[in-house]
């Protein structure tokens, strides 16, 4: 057995043990392996780390099942991103119950240069078909990679669309890959996955679609994206919980308004009339919020040019950078005051521009002199 791999499993398999304090006893211990040699009584010392956590990480007894899972990878060509990983998606790394470890089922990439979850209600409306269709239809020459949670109503749909318009789409599950659920969606599953898409769990398998691991599923689809889209909601339910979540990530969200009687409706405009959500029409509006570019307009605008011109947001950035030397991203969305999708957009600009370089541990610095 691959040992790093093993213990990686291990923690992620420990109850109670979420994305949080394993990253602290990871920390605090030196490693992964350091987890898993420490006495006791020092990783009683760990902040947050009680008698009970200590005590599961030291009697852990496991390791024929870590085994199992890991023979389970092997055969299904199943990828793994730890979250020290050069692979494990960027955007994840930024949050703090971020999981510590993901499956990765297929070839998505989940470091696109954009990705934009939608979302919504399991029982979608003619009107909700509509605007889902359009705005990825709309979104397509940007392409995204359109993530969502395969569930019934919004979510298939969504994937579907991707597919229709040769997207990558990302179906995030709230159990392990060796089951699908619903079960009816199984063929859409298979489709994302052979259509250079994919699924994404941080679910060991054998672990059944219980109704308490889709919140923490939600989480994943608000971490991966730069931006989410409710299509069709309730006042309560998934969808309001992953804006909820996005929304604390400093993520973009948008909702598509709707008649104040209709029930799925109803979540979207309470999410636009409490600021938690822009209102939205068309994918035009997610444009101009995002500040996207079509590709082949990019490509025109990058035309060998002997000087670089910047906009006034990123003067700001590199202005930041040239005041600050290596600025770690961090430090720059919070003194730059951009969301978090338009800091990570525009230092993406600045890198493509050959303006600023990124560097381990999340660090930027200014690649030339302005």
């Amino acid at each position: 057995m691959d040992d790093l791999l093993k213990y990686q499993i291990a923690l992620t398999m420990m109850p109670g043990i979420g994305g949080i304090n394993a990253k602290k006893l990871i920390s605090y211990c030196g490693g992964i392996e350091g987890v898993f040699k420490e006495k006791e009584q020092s990783l009683l010392k760990i902040p947050g780390i009680g008698k009970h956590l200590a005590s599961a990480v030291r009697n852990f007894n496991q390791y024929d099942r870590v085994e199992q899972e890991m023979l389970f990878i092997e055969k299904n060509k199943i990828k793994t991103f730890f979250f020290t990983d050069k692979g494990y998606p960027e955007r994840l790394k930024h949050c703090d119950d971020g999981p510590i470890l993901l499956f990765l089922k297929g070839n998505a990439d989940l470091n696109s240069r954009r990705m934009i979850a939608i979302v919504g209600t399991r029982s979608i409306s003619e009107y909700g078909k509509t605007k889902c269709d359009e705005i990825v239809e709309g979104l397509k020459k940007y392409s995204p990679v359109i993530v969502s949670g395969l569930a019934y109503g919004v979510d298939a749909r969504a994937h579907k669309g991707a597919l229709q318009h040769k997207l990558q789409t990302v179906g995030v599950l709230g159990h392990g890959l060796d089951r699908i659920y619903p079960p009816l969606n199984a063929n859409l599953a298979e489709q994302m996955v052979n259509e250079n898409g994919g699924l994404v769990s941080d679910f060991v398998t054998q672990t059944k679609p219980d109704r308490e691991n889709f919140p923490k599923r939600n989480r994943i689809i608000a971490g991966l994206v730069d931006a989410l889209i409710v299509i069709e909601a309730a006042k309560t339910g998934g969808a309001l919980i992953t804006a909820n979540i996005a929304n604390s990530y400093n993520r973009d969200v948008f909702a598509v308004p709707g008649k104040t009687t209709d029930i799925y409706s109803q979540g979207c405009n309470m999410l636009i009339k409490a600021n938690k959500a822009f209102l939205i029409d068309t994918a035009k509006d997610i444009e101009y919020i995002m500040r996207w570019e079509p590709e082949n307009r990019k490509k025109n605008n990058a035309q060998q040019q002997l000087f670089v011109e910047l906009d006034e947001d990123e003067t700001i950035i590199t202005n930041l950078l040239k005041n600050n030397g290596e600025t770690s991203f961090d430090s720059i969305f919070n003194q730059s005051g951009f969301s978090f999708s338009k800091t990570s957009s525009i230092l993406l600009n600045l890198e493509f521009k050959g303006i600023v370089r990124p560097l381990p541990g999340k660090m930027f610095k200014l690649e030339k002199n302005l």
